[in-house]
């Protein structure tokens, strides 16, 4: 096992205080802190800090030898690469509105980008990658996000309570079609509207939001959320596309996840991020970047409904929070106050996060402390570990596969 040193990523929507808190460094920091990445994504890999002081990067040490350090069946399986991004994620500021892709989706896209000669790092690029991207967001603090679909027959009332005439008869034609049909038709209008009728439309939304966001009503929550993107982005299609989403708040230790085809934006808060090994995203709005509309409705998923929250399931001393995705597994230490040992599940590479008091983490033979914002690579030939938390309110989590 070996200490990590993790790239910081800096976007305009990060926090100044989450990250560099959680590392010990000034507060606030210089820049908007966003991201904090753990893994051998090749945009940005982890490094391996040798006991002499020395670096290698963690995405160099997994070319050089994936079967010792991955195991021989993962490396096979995973074509001798970590399949898992694990992040601590800030937000001050909502992120774009985005969705991705599904493997198929992904490896075909990738494959038609470069056959056409778009290079890789181009700003209209959709596809860096021929990787699908599922994720798990687990909150650190309070977190708010646009998650889904919601039930249409929800969204009929709330375009009803808005009483914007602009949108009356949107509203009626989802009434009289509250099908997944129905839905694409009215998501695919308003995210083509040209910008003349979207600069007359989102301030009449604005009247309405703010009518509906002081009546203490049903979607008086949905109506701030709306004024609050609108206001960052007068005059964007994505603000009416916000009306379709489900609102979710999750506490800390409450979690989501995003499959393929899922439209979602981040509003605000601090959770750490577990997903598949890819960076492809298709942005439907809430951004200066590259918005690919035909190709983000090639990947949506028009399915409706309310987002399962996962609170997780006891494992041996763990919290693990299970979804159908076998590129990574989350798991978080059930009980940091009590001081007791807990063992470290073995099987392939594992990455373990501290992020609140301290812990001894013990191999056979050596043992090495752990403190806030501090990280470890488990290998997976390091078999019979264990932590054991050093003060309370220790927070640890652990980042693996999926196969078991």
């Amino acid at each position: 096992m070996e200490l990590l040193d993790n790239p910081v990523r800096a976007y305009a929507w990060g926090s100044r205080t989450v990250i560099a808190e959680l590392l010990g460094q000034e507060v606030p920091s210089p820049h908007p802190q966003a991201e904090l990445w753990f893994g051998a994504h090749p945009a940005d890999p982890s490094r391996l800090v040798h006991e002499d002081g020395s670096h290698t990067s963690l995405l160099d040490a997994l070319r050089d030898d994936p079967e010792r350090l991955l195991g021989t069946d993962r490396s096979g399986h995973w074509d001798a690469t970590l399949p898992f991004l694990l992040k601590v994620l800030a937000a001050d500021e909502p992120l774009s509105l985005q969705a991705h892709p599904s493997i198929e989706q992904a490896r075909t896209g990738f494959a038609h980008e470069d056959a056409a000669g778009i290079p890789r790092d181009a700003a209209d690029r959709n596809y860096r990658d021929a990787n699908h991207k599922p994720e798990l967001i687990c909150a650190l603090t309070e977190f708010h996000a646009l998650v889904g679909f919601r039930k249409l027959e929800a969204t009929v009332r709330l375009l009803r309570e808005l009483e914007v005439p602009e949108l009356a008869g949107h509203a009626e034609l989802l009434a009289a079609q509250p099908d997944q049909d129905g839905l694409r038709a009215l998501f695919t209008t308003w995210i083509t509207l040209p910008q003349s009728m979207l600069d007359t439309l989102v301030p009449a939304l604005q009247d309405g939001c703010i009518r509906l966001a002081g009546s203490g009503g049903e979607f008086h929550a949905e109506a701030r959320t709306v004024l609050e993107l609108s206001e960052r982005y007068p005059g964007d299609a994505g603000v009416l596309a916000a009306l379709l989403l489900n609102r979710v708040t999750l506490a800390p230790g409450e979690a989501l996840y995003l499959p393929a085809g899922n439209l979602h934006a981040y509003l605000s808060g601090a959770g750490i991020e577990l997903m598949a090994n890819s960076d492809n995203v298709l942005r439907g709005g809430l951004t200066p970047k590259h918005v690919d509309v035909p190709e983000l409705l090639r990947v949506l998923d028009f399915a409706a409904g309310p987002p399962p929250v996962l609170t997780g399931e006891p494992d041996a001393g763990w919290i693990r929070y299970d979804t159908p995705a076998k590129e990574f597994l989350l798991r978080r230490l059930a009980d940091g106050d009590d001081g007791a040992v807990v063992a470290v599940p073995d099987g392939g590479p594992r990455i373990l996060l501290c992020t609140a008091g301290s812990a001894c983490v013990r191999a056979p033979g050596t043992e090495l402390k752990i403190t806030r914002g501090g990280s470890l690579w488990l290998a997976a030939h390091e078999t019979a570990l264990s932590v054991q938390p050093l003060v309370e309110g220790t927070q640890l989590f652990l980042a693996g596969d999926g196969l078991g």
